[in-house]
């Protein structure tokens, strides 16, 4: 059967552990299946996918893709996102982009479910597995307001419970089971009247555009929210405050996007960087300290064993600096 003619639309989002997830998931839709799935898994730059590709295809009854710009889709197929590449959906095909990074992430989840539910609306069942923070989260939101379902996995099912945790706790998902259930779940959705239709919101008609590279100017991100004083960690641009009710999210003009979470994270990583920087300068510093004391430097030796002092006492701050960001970092 074609895209079109009325059937559901599937998303997936998944990070870490997403492999056996997906895998026990797939494994549950027949062959006939009468939607397409659509799935982001989260991977590196330098990663291929073909593996998880093969994967799914061997777990179950349907054909697993890499989906490509401008592709027509049907169902019965499942569409996996390319490594470094974003997925979206459109009316009567799907998008690869290139586009600004969403929650550190290139596939992202947060800019597939949003087009999918901007594009598609009620017809839209969107499913977030195992993962670590809050991607997902957003465009699960979307989902929500647009009259989709969302389901979840259950956190205690879930390797890495943060992101259907998050879900729950910030959209309220229709569904939170085990995914060895979602399949048969999925079978008595897909054939179910649809829920009410919604109007899909400006801001989220904004938000699909700006991932899709139609807009990336200084108006459109104004009109999500109010500039902060923070920069952009991916730019270092200005940053906007979206309200998406209670979780909170930020947005640079160019396009990057980001949970409070993730921003934290980022900024520590960032924080991090830059002492790491600081103690290699301060460590060269008291290094040619010492090797101009012994080759008879013409200044001072008291001023030189001064500052040979103070640069041991600033690389021990900086040392205890390094420790409780890593032990920040580790608890976020």
């Amino acid at each position: 059967m074609n895209h079109n003619g009325g059937s559901r639309i599937i998303v997936v989002g998944a990070s870490a552990g997403g492999m056996s997830a997906l895998k026990t998931l797939m494994a549950q839709l027949p062959a006939n299946f009468p939607a397409p799935v659509f799935i982001v898994n989260h991977m590196g730059a330098d990663t291929t996918g073909e593996a998880l590709v093969r994967a799914l295809t061997e777990s179950g009854g349907l054909t697993c893709v890499h989906a490509r710009d401008q592709q027509l889709f049907n169902s019965g197929t499942v569409y996996l996102a390319p490594s470094d590449q974003h997925m979206l959906l459109v009316e009567d095909k799907i998008l690869i982009t290139k586009g600004a990074r969403e929650n550190r992430s290139r596939p992202a989840i947060d800019p597939l479910f949003r087009s999918a539910a901007v594009a598609y609306g009620n017809r839209v069942i969107g499913i977030i597995l195992t993962g670590y923070l809050d991607d997902g989260t957003s465009g699960m939101m979307a989902i929500k307001r647009c009259g989709g379902i969302c389901i979840a996995q259950d956190p205690e099912d879930a390797s890495y419970p943060d992101m259907p945790q998050s879900v729950i706790a910030n959209v309220g998902a229709d569904y939170v089971l085990p995914v060895a259930g979602i399949g048969a779940l999925l079978s008595t959705l897909i054939t179910a009247a649809l829920p009410e239709s919604k109007p899909i919101p400006e801001d989220l008609l904004i938000e699909a555009k700006i991932a899709r590279r139609v807009l990336s100017d200084l108006p459109s991100v104004e009109a999500l929210g109010d500039q902060v004083p923070y920069n952009c960690p991916d730019c270092g641009g200005v940053l906007w405050k979206v309200a998406d009710g209670e979780l909170l999210r930020y947005r640079c003009h160019t396009g990057h996007a980001f949970t409070a979470s993730v921003l934290l994270a980022q900024q520590t990583a960032k924080i991090e960087e830059t002492l790491w920087v600081a103690l290699r300068m301060f460590e060269e510093r008291q290094n040619l300290l010492v090797t101009m004391n012994q080759n008879g430097s013409k200044l001072p030796s008291s001023s030189l064993s001064e500052r040979t002092t103070n640069s041991q006492l600033h690389i021990e701050r900086i040392r205890a600096m390094l420790k409780a960001t890593s032990e920040d970092a580790e608890g976020t």
